[in-house]
């Protein structure tokens, strides 16, 4: 017979059917009618390329600027530019334009609008708003319906009480960029939902799931090839010291193995190469380009040291820094520092979680110079929303007092969340009152910090004088 904890992995309780009907409200109220950007218009033209041309080129989709008949548009009609040219996320290769997305996620977008088309005969052309919101409610949506699923079951494995667990989830759900980034079609919250259910299988340790495990380290690695092979590493570095024999390495990577394959074999399909061909410059030659050599993610673009490492910060808590727009992760630092430090059983686990988001990190830092463009936040770091609430799970676990704190960083962020997602994931200014929100929730949560730390410490004082006062 399961023990209560166990009942409660096992499945949702009613808290957990709760949260995720929550989630499933906010995915489908949140699913835009039209494409945003030049990021998802470019995705889309993809899966609407795929289907109703039969080819990789986009040419002839009606996201590369074609007019519909009747003069509409699946872009915004407040943003003329998008109207008339279309994505700008693409690339010339032997004549014909490419979404310069991975082929990968533009294929199971394609899957989707298939299996759409055929329940209900739907065209894209015919009707653009509907194919975009179907085909977001589909990837993004699901996506954000999952990790806030991952999450709340990784509370219940923790044996979080029912409290702490709402606290967490809802703080996860409503109070970082996950929220603005579940509007529009995006490869980001794609794999954060995979870095959730890594997560989530890593908790609870159990080796018949290696091959669930491999297929989402190969699902993530063609979703982004820098942050996805930092997790097929980090997977394996977790795995190898946990078990500390070479077959369920192989036994992973061999789950894994076939989406590697996937991937390089429609790189090679597109441009030729098995490497990504959006990191070739020369396809990006073509009038009218926005985007040159030093524009491009893949290379080192910094001009010196000292600049490599401003941005780096910069990345982080600069302008559109990452902490300050997921202000509950403020937590996660020193959290890590002091799960490590108290040596936990769960030692390895926070070894991965922090040796993946320091290294996610750093890999964009050297690999980039523009912020990743457009965008709320560092749309490259919403995987890192995964590792970075395990480690709060993992603190709260083992330090139940720190969810006082928690809880003053999620009030600042369930303020932001929504306003963020107001104006959506392909918006860079920051939201109105932004600093003035970041800065009480920041000055509180760190007036609350210290007086903690002083009570600790007048209590281990006064421990030590009892004992000196023994006989």
């Amino acid at each position: 017979m399961p023990n209560e904890r166990d009942r409660t992995v096992l499945g949702l309780d009613r808290l957990g059917k709760l949260v995720v009907a929550l989630a499933i409200v906010i995915a489908a109220v949140s699913a835009r009618p039209y494409a945003g950007s030049w990021n998802d218009g470019s995705r889309l033209a993809a899966a609407e390329s795929l289907v109703d041309h039969h080819t990789w080129a986009i040419d002839h989709s009606i996201f590369a600027g074609t007019i519909l008949s009747g003069g509409g548009s699946p872009y915004p009609a407040n943003d003329p530019a998008l109207q008339q040219f279309g994505t700008r996320d693409k690339m010339w290769i032997n004549g014909h334009f490419y979404s310069d997305k991975g082929p990968v996620p533009n294929l199971y977008l394609a899957l989707i609008y298939r299996l759409i088309q055929l329940i209900s005969g739907m065209t894209a052309r015919d009707h653009p708003g509907w194919f975009c919101y179907l085909l977001t409610l589909g990837s993004s949506g699901l996506a954000y319906v999952i990790s806030v699923y991952c999450i709340y079951r990784l509370t219940a494995v923790h044996g979080l009480p029912e409290r702490t667990r709402a606290l967490v989830t809802l703080s996860f759900a409503l109070g970082t960029i996950a929220l603005p980034y579940v509007r529009q079609v995006n490869n980001h919250i794609l794999l954060l939902a995979i870095c959730s259910a890594v997560i989530l299988l890593i908790s609870k340790k159990q080796r018949a799931e290696l091959l669930m495990l491999g297929s989402l380290a190969g699902a993530g690695y063609t979703l982004d090839i820098a942050i996805g092979s930092i997790l097929v590493i980090a997977i394996v570095g977790l795995i190898t010291a946990r078990s500390r024999r070479w077959a369920p390495v192989i036994v992973t990577l061999a789950a894994a193995f076939p989406w590697f394959v996937l991937h390089n074999a429609l790189n090679y399909m597109i441009g030729g190469s098995f490497l990504p061909a959006n990191i070739n410059p020369a396809f990006f030659q073509w009038p009218g380009s926005p985007f040159d050599a030093q524009l491009l993610t893949g290379g080192w673009n910094h001009a010196s040291a000292f600049a490599f490492i401003g941005y780096a910060i910069d990345l982080l808590v600069g302008h559109r820094g990452f902490l300050w727009h997921n202000l509950p992760l403020l937590l996660a630092l020193p959290g890590a520092v002091w799960l490590l430090r108290r040596d936990p059983r769960e030692k390895d686990a926070v070894w991965f979680a922090t040796g993946f988001s320091v290294c996610s990190w750093l890999i964009y830092a050297v690999a980039s110079s523009n912020h990743a463009g457009p965008c709320c936040s560092v749309r490259w770091f919403v995987p890192l929303l995964a590792p970075g609430f395990y480690i709060l799970v993992l603190l709260l676990e083992h330090d139940p007092i720190s969810e006082t704190e928690l809880r003053i960083l999620s009030a600042g962020g369930i303020v932001l969340g929504p306003l963020m997602w107001w104006q959506g994931p392909w918006n860079a200014r920051l939201v109105p009152g932004f600093w003035l929100i970041v800065g009480a929730t920041v000055a509180v949560w760190l007036w609350v910090r210290f007086s903690r730390r002083r009570a600790a410490e007048i209590i281990d004082q006064e421990g030590h004088r009892s004992v000196e006062r023994l006989p």
